[in-house]
């Protein structure tokens, strides 16, 4: 398996800058790719888990520049110790002035792990979900240039244009795999987490870096780890790192961290005296300290009433938002409206906070990918079974209940355009009515919908309802087009004429649609050469041309590696809209990925392209 994986010397020599979806082709990222620096040599790490009894622990050693201590005396009492130690020890007063944490390292008792040696894990394989669980193979990058893996991971800087392409990428980094040849398995592991959270998925993130014991963290995993952390609005997650990887950082939000730890560790003083002592300075805004006293305040008997004073306070940072959720606070209207997407996209997973709150980002999070159809309605039902005051988000509940239980299809049928709107087709409402629409009776009075409902299913990846609809849409529509890219197999090529059909009545910005539509079924395989020379030419796209993004994934395909395609497609999908998107790209991205036996997702993505082009 291995031998079949390996990309030999000349395959995917790391000589290039990785292409990602722009506003034009010729866009290139990230900037000094060309010539990245060499791979650092592995550091130690710890050694696989034991299975059998741990050998004879020794006394921990001296601090350094100790003296031995003196025999103990026999006599009736001990002479009194000195103000000031030999060997360079603190004096009593220096040590009077020591915390816990400084005094066990000082006498070289603080532990270096949080769990016991025959618990420890191995780190041979890191990750969430297994082959047999629906993860890409193990080794799938094990004799990968860790340089190639490296530069891909770091190329991943936010979200991605592709909902389809999201749910890939995350099932790619959350999978159990053996690191690249040459790469230190933590700081493959860190590399994923930071993926994870650039693409908004902080959850998984939180799952990666917990399945790596603590005691083996790096200053990587550690910032991968409270960016997930804080994601997740988790704040007391990082304490098992605040005790054994303390010095790891040496910055204000990390010692804000460790204080917070130190109070649910029943140092409550300490950590308020900390904290006074930070309040006082100007390293850090007073409203970050004033939250993490608050925090701190609620861990044991170390209550204390702190007012969060949110005047002259003008900016959101995730630091801030995280905190505040966790506390229940409430944050103030010119902060708390209009939030950024990544506010959005985290509050539509926040349990903390009220259904209303996490309906308001359900939209962003299902656009991305980061919610399901099914958790989209479970939001939206919770809401409906509150019967609250009526809101535009309870009228869209009230919408989807008449969408499933409503007698008549056409009555059903009206409710799910309610949900869509009128002037819009946002596609996180196509992702909300998936199921909906899979209940809908295929029949050829419903045909001028027929796009929005097929749009709908296979947003949800229900390509077998979608494709019920077949003998009651016209070729040349829309809903054709969707179904002859969401179909699984297919016996004969599409003509040009029928593409042709299509393009006449695209209506879509600079022919988008069609253009999309001809890159899929290229990738796919689904047109003849011929059809597809004339078709490109007509359409003045370039899928024949290469760049040094092109050739790698088309190199990782063609030894058959679903993990490296995965994450050069997601590099390639980086966007904020799919007008970010090019053909030229979509074409490799599909066609990579059909050839690796990732035929379902490069369906769904050429689909998902044409639905929202």
């Amino acid at each position: 398996m291995k031998r079949r994986l390996l990309i030999g010397s000349a395959a995917l020599v790391l000589c290039s800058t990785l292409v990602t979806a722009q506003d034009a082709p010729e866009s290139l990222l990230p900037p000094g790719f060309d010539d990245p620096a060499p791979e650092p040599a592995p550091t130690n790490t710890q050694a696989p888990a034991q299975t059998s009894a741990p050998a004879q622990s020794t006394a921990p050693s001296a601090p350094s520049g100790a003296v031995a201590p003196p025999p103990v005396s026999t006599g009736p009492a001990a002479p009194a110790l000195p103000q000031a130690l030999p060997g360079g020890l603190p004096s009593i007063a220096e040590l009077e002035e020591l915390g816990t944490d400084e005094l066990d390292e000082l006498l070289g008792l603080k532990p270096k792990y949080d769990i016991p040696r025959a618990a420890r894990r191995s780190l041979t394989q890191v990750g969430i979900i297994g082959a047999n669980e629906g993860g890409l193979p193990s080794v799938a990058l094990a004799n990968q240039p860790a340089n190639l893996v490296r530069a891909s991971l770091d190329g991943i800087k936010g979200p991605l244009v592709s909902r389809w392409g999201h749910i890939l990428m995350r099932r790619a980094l959350a999978s159990r795999l053996d690191a690249p040849s040459g790469m230190n398995p933590v700081d493959f592991a860190a590399l994923r987490a930071r993926a994870l959270n650039r693409i908004g998925e902080h959850a998984a993130a939180r799952a990666i870096v917990q399945d790596v014991d603590t005691g083996n963290w790096n200053e990587a995993m550690l910032d991968a780890a409270l960016d997930a952390y804080v994601g997740t609005g988790d704040i007391v997650g990082a304490c098992p790192a605040a005790q054994v990887k303390s010095d790891l950082r040496d910055d204000t939000q990390w010692d804000l961290v460790k204080n917070i730890c130190y109070a649910f560790s029943g140092q409550g003083s300490r950590a308020q005296s900390n904290l006074n002592r930070v309040l006082r300075g100007d390293e850090v805004a007073d409203i970050d300290v004033l939250l993490a006293q608050r925090f701190a305040g609620a861990a044991g008997l170390g209550r204390r009433a702190v007012n969060l004073e949110w005047d002259g306070v003008e900016q959101m940072t995730p630091w801030r938002f995280a905190l505040a959720n966790a506390l229940g606070a409430e944050l103030p209207e010119a902060l708390g409206d209009n939030l950024s997407p990544y506010y959005l996209n985290i509050s539509a997973t926040a349990p903390m906070l009220s259904i209303e709150r996490r309906v308001e980002g359900a939209d962003v999070a299902a656009r991305r990918g980061v919610l399901s159809s099914s958790a989209m309605i479970d939001l939206y039902s919770m809401l409906a079974a509150q019967g609250q005051a009526t809101s535009a988000a309870t009228q869209i509940a009230d919408q989807l209940r008449n969408a499933y239980v409503a007698q008549d299809p056409q009555a059903r049928l009206a409710a799910i355009r309610a949900i869509w709107g009128e002037d819009s087709r946002d596609y996180a409402r196509f992702v909300l009515t998936a199921f909906a629409a899979a209940r809908i009776t295929p029949n050829a009075e419903m045909e001028d919908d027929a796009a929005d409902l097929i749009a709908s299913m296979l947003s949800a990846g229900l390509d077998a309802d979608a494709l019920s609809w077949a003998q009651f849409v016209p070729q040349g529509s829309e809903a054709w087009a969707l179904l002859v890219l969401a179909q699984p197999t297919r016996s004969n090529p599409v003509t040009e004429g029928q593409v042709d059909s299509f393009v006449d009545d695209d209506e879509s910005k600079d022919q988008a649609k069609s253009k999309f539509f001809v890159a899929g079924l290229a990738g796919l395989g689904r047109l003849d050469p011929a059809a597809r020379q004339s078709l490109s030419e007509s359409l003045a796209i370039d899928l024949q041309s290469s760049s040094k993004w092109t050739t790698l994934i088309s190199q990782a395909a063609d030894v058959n590696n679903p993990v490296l395609v995965a994450y050069l497609a997601g590099l390639g999908m980086q966007g904020n809209g799919w007008d970010k998107m090019t053909a030229r790209h979509l074409f490799h991205i599909v066609s990579a990925l059909n050839r690796v036996g990732l035929s379902a997702e490069a369906r769904m993505i050429a689909a998902e392209a044409v639905a929202r082009g």
